[in-house]
């Protein structure tokens, strides 16, 4: 983190950097000299947003757009390629929209450019919907993580000669059934009573389209989470806690370890967390029950991820320094 003031610009390296012109919208990123709209790489994959003239929609934006630069660190950390959409066609881009004043927004992915709805950022409206849908999580974040599982399975698996594409359809089923179908007959039937055997949610037996984009998010909510444990010093030693089979020492990398190795941390790492957010009051912090056939889906996951690692993420964006900061505080 940089101590920058907003009216001056920081040399690091040889690149010049000055706050990103959204700051005024909590943005605390730098862009770079010559940045288009003085905007930070991350504001600039917002591709259509509200009129600034809208302040209770930007106000929304600006807690999304923390959202939205987490699901983009975090994909880094994965070592995932993010192509923005002014790289290539069918980049990623962002569409940030609010239905607060009544035009709807409909959340979703296609062709790289992933909708939310702002309006989602507000706890009520969010909390309304989970209740209705009868969900156990919802959270703009998981949002994010959900739509970018779309991208990535069209993006690394559904093309032509694919390798894995087979073996995706194996587990998840054949993408290119009925999609319409599927949701007309999932919101007028409901899940399968059964669904906890096979499925991460009742959302993902809708279609395999969205059991892999759900599958695909509770991959980065265990990684990364472990992540953020291993980086904070976490350990859970069994000379305290007989229970445990051995010591606990999450990792900021699994990527050269099984999914098995990753599952079987997270396991009593998200037991604790648990019971941490008991300790506060509040309810599981991951309310989820991982069955066999999810432990197989998220194998799956983590090989396309790791196949898919490289060096520098994001396409365009210039290497980064020897300090690894790109923002300010």
């Amino acid at each position: 983190m940089l101590d920058l003031a907003s009216d001056r610009a920081h040399r690091l390296d040889v690149s010049p950097l000055t706050p990103c012109s959204n700051r005024a919208w909590d943005c605390n990123w730098t862009a770079s000299e010559g940045a288009p709209g003085g905007e930070c790489y991350f504001c600039r994959m917002t591709r259509r947003r509200p009129d600034a003239d809208d302040t209770a929609a930007m106000r929304e934006l600006a807690v999304t757009e923390v959202s939205k630069r987490r699901l983009l660190i975090g994909l880094a950390d994965l070592g995932l390629p993010v192509t923005p959409y002014w790289h290539a066609d069918g980049g990623l881009a962002f569409d940030l929209l609010s239905s607060s004043e009544g035009s709807p927004v409909v959340i979703g992915h296609a062709n790289g450019v992933i909708t939310i709805d702002l309006a989602e950022s507000l706890a009520v409206y969010r909390e309304r919907l989970k209740i209705e849908l009868g969900e156990s999580y919802r959270t703009m974040l998981g949002h994010f993580r959900h739509e970018v599982g779309h991208y990535y399975q069209a993006r690394l698996l559904e093309r032509p000669g694919g390798p894995m594409l087979d073996e995706c359809r194996a587990l998840f089923g054949d993408e290119r059934a009925s999609y319409s179908d599927a949701i007309e007959r999932h919101y007028r039937d409901g899940a399968p009573t059964d669904w906890h055997d096979g499925f991460i949610s009742s959302y993902a037996t809708m279609h395999p389209w969205e059991d892999f984009a759900e599958t695909f998010a509770h991959y980065q909510h265990i990684l990364l989470t472990l992540n953020m444990t291993a980086n904070g010093g976490l350990q859970m030693l069994r000379e305290a806690q007989p229970a445990l089979p051995t010591d606990v020492k999450p990792r900021t990398d699994y990527s050269r370890a099984d999914m098995s190795e990753a599952l079987g941390d997270w396991r009593w790492v998200s037991h604790l967390l648990n019971r941490a957010s008991h300790a506060m009051g509040k309810g599981d912090l991951y309310p989820f029950h991982i069955p066999a056939p999810v432990v197989d889906k998220l194998d799956f996951v983590h090989r396309v991820v790791v196949a898919a690692r490289v060096e520098e993420p994001f396409l365009g964006l210039a290497p980064r320094p020897t300090a690894p900061s790109a923002s300010f505080s």
